[in-house]
């Protein structure tokens, strides 16, 4: 891994190959390469080179890519027993820097790699083939042999006379015998012991 220490603004930061840096604002407009010369310490793998104050013909190539604003900072001024109070707030300006190269006389510019695209195999819907109603209709049917037609003629007949034949009426019911009801019970017998009186009979004369 390649590092840097790099001094900006008398601030001191790690540049990292690829990483960004967020500096305090620098005069320079977003799209400009600004080249950081304060190197303190380069390290390349296992090799440490340490600046005597600072690491020569090895500085940091940048790219400036926005000026942005930081987090708000409150500010409260007060003296106790004066009725002094003071409230005021500050936002400090920073720049953000890509670092593009550390070290080299010049900046060398990597042009991406192409990405290989895959091509993509391109399915050609199939055509669905319909028979039409006329090729259908003039389509021969199958016939069956004239041995086949010989057979099967009388066979059929055979059957539907059978079938005349043994196809009879069905018998007639039996006739159901009726029933006759009974006559009416004659009258009812007298009860025993008692007679009608004869009509020759005749009623005794009333007493005077």
């Amino acid at each position: 891994m390649k590092y840097a220490i790099v001094e900006s603004g008398g601030k001191q930061y790690k540049a990292v190959e690829g990483g960004t840096l967020e500096v305090d604002r620098l005069p320079v407009e977003p799209g400009v390469n600004v080249k950081l010369e304060q190197v303190l310490l380069l390290a390349d793998g296992e090799m440490i080179t340490v600046g005597a104050p600072v690491v020569k013909d090895n500085p940091v190539w940048t790219k400036v890519i926005e000026h942005f604003k930081g987090k708000k900072v409150t500010i409260f001024n007060y003296s106790p027993k004066k009725r002094i109070r003071v409230k005021t707030g500050h936002r400090q300006h920073y720049t953000r820097l890509l670092v593009q190269q550390i070290g080299g006389v010049e900046l060398v510019i990597k042009e991406p790699a192409p990405k290989a695209v895959k091509a993509e195999k391109i399915e050609e819907p199939k055509a669905e083939v319909k028979a039409s109603p006329a090729k259908a209709k003039a389509a021969p049917k199958a016939t069956p042999s004239p041995k086949g037609k010989a057979e099967a003629k009388p066979a059929a007949k055979a059957t539907s006379s059978k079938g005349k034949a043994e196809t009879k009426k069905p018998a007639a019911k039996p006739a159901t015998p009726k029933v006759e009801k009974p006559a009416k019970a004659a009258e009812k017998p007298a009860k025993a012991g008692t007679k009608k009186p004869a009509a020759s009979e005749k009623k005794p004369a009333a007493k005077k």
